[in-house]
């Protein structure tokens, strides 16, 4: 999948040592290891026109430069950008877009990206259309002269539906359109989307980059110098950047993803195992299933299926009464964290979604998605279990 053809085993050799390495590695004026906070709005200048290279930290941070290198090393880009949520950097991209421009975005993606689009920038004449982005054919359809932008997750939140990033960059090029991957479900560890073609790649470091619940940022790496200064541009004319201390928790938790994913993954493997076994679950949804839709173009543009499960808890079941029985998973929003996580995606993530297009696309109302953590796998089956029989009508 790499253009030098870097073999599964290279790939991954590699990100595991720029997860620590990459960026600026320590500090060189100390010898300290790690990063400084640089806890500071603006910087001492020599003289009128001379400074250090930083004069205000809304502009630029040593320490949130340092994560910006880091994310840009891991993706494979030109340019990287920190922002204060996945939010904020979702919303700086869109604003590449004109009064009048189109964006397409898959047919289940994150419910904060649709309310985004639908109640923010629909103001501004900036439209978006819902495509199954998984079917070339039908999203060839679909490009017209309107549309500048495509918004994709692969896999897609919730229903975890594969697209084929390397044929949507081929068609959307064809026709003029940028395409944009959230690539928060997979990492730079499993999938780098600029190399498949993609033009931006951005993330909720929220999830499996901080990986510790404990901090709220956005990142963006581009591969093209223009379309990255342009992003600057709008980084520092509205605001949204990371704190210099953010910056560095999320600097400190990238340094772990590549051990953490590995667990991530065993367990949600295990977890496949059970799901897919037991009388309450009718539909499960994971990549990593040789039934599962997508599975053949996921294994060929991604290094692993990821940690993230969704199922169909059968009607046979008490929803309410299974989430209430959970008691090692926790029942909350996010997912990526070393805890494990189990969400309602019609009440919580995709909420923001009308009810017929939340049905139309399978986002139903006993939906269930897991975020596997990093707990022992034989404590996370048990507790899955015994909510299971406690729910069981």
């Amino acid at each position: 999948m790499e253009s030098d053809m870097m073999t599964e085993a290279d790939m991954q050799r590699l990100i595991s040592s720029l997860v620590i390495h990459g960026g600026i590695d320590g500090d060189e004026r100390t010898g300290a290891v790690s990063v400084p906070i640089y806890q500071t709005s603006t910087y001492r200048q020599k003289e009128l026109g001379i400074n250090s290279g930083y004069e205000y930290s809304r502009t630029g941070n040593p320490t949130r430069e340092a994560l910006e290198l880091l994310i840009n090393e891991l993706e494979g880009g030109i340019t990287g950008l920190a922002f204060a949520s996945g939010m904020a950097a979702i919303t700086a991209v869109l604003m590449l877009l004109k009064s009048g421009d189109k964006v397409i975005i898959s047919s289940n993606v994150y419910g904060g990206t649709f309310r985004v689009l639908d109640k923010i920038f629909k103001n501004y004449n900036i439209e978006y259309e819902i495509v199954d982005t998984s079917n070339l054919a039908e999203f060839e359809k679909q490009i017209n002269p309107k549309i500048k932008a495509v918004l994709i997750e692969s896999p897609a939140n919730p229903l975890l539906t594969i697209t084929d990033i390397k044929g949507v960059s081929e068609i959307a090029h064809k026709h003029g359109a940028l395409v944009i991957v959230d690539n928060t479900f997979m990492t730079p560890y499993l999938q780098r989307p600029l190399n498949l073609g993609a033009d931006i790649v951005l993330h909720s470091a929220t999830k499996y980059l901080g990986g510790h619940s404990d901090v709220i940022a956005g990142l963006v790496v581009v591969k093209d110098e223009g379309i990255g200064e342009r992003l600057k541009f709008i980084q520092n004319a509205t605001g949204g950047v990371l704190s210099p201390f953010d910056s560095w928790l999320l600097i400190r938790g990238i340094k772990t993803l590549t051990v953490r994913m590995d667990r991530h993954i065993e367990n949600a493997r295990h977890l496949v195992e059970f799901l897919k076994n037991h009388e309450g679950v009718t539909k499960i949804y994971y990549p990593g299933l040789p039934e599962n839709e997508g599975y053949s173009v996921h294994k060929q543009q991604a290094f692993g299926p990821g940690a993230m499960i969704s199922f169909v808890l059968s009607d046979e079941y008490d929803i309410k009464e299974f989430f209430r029985s959970i008691k090692v998973i926790t029942l909350g929003e996010s997912l990526g964290g070393v805890e494990s996580l189990v969400s309602h995606p019609a009440s919580m993530t995709h909420a923001s979604i009308p009810y017929e297009v939340r049905q139309k696309v399978g986002i139903v109302d006993n939906l269930i998605r897991l975020s596997v953590g990093i707990e022992a796998k034989e404590t996370l089956i048990n507790d899955l279990e015994n909510a299971f029989k406690k729910a069981r009508k």
